[in-house]
């Protein structure tokens, strides 16, 4: 049971980030970079993620090179 007393922090660094996610920082990295940071934007230095963004991350870790899902074609 959740105690609601307990608060859940709702940003997270890169290295937490990729502690909850069970990934390297570097792959963290290059999930961003290929999904958010396409389109030439340089990625900035020190990310705060949000619980928001690491279901995103995960998914998209998890879909990496699966044929059954479209991925969306590079921008720029």
């Amino acid at each position: 049971m959740v105690n609601a007393n307990t608060r859940h922090p709702d940003d997270y660094t890169e290295h937490e980030a990729a502690g909850i996610l069970g990934i390297t920082v570097s792959r963290l990295h290059k999930l961003l970079d290929e999904n958010i940071f396409n389109d030439g934007t340089p990625r900035p230095p020190e990310l705060k993620l949000r619980s928001a963004d690491l279901i995103l991350l995960e998914f998209w870790d998890r879909s990496t090179g699966n044929p059954k899902i479209i991925r969306m074609p590079r921008r720029g």
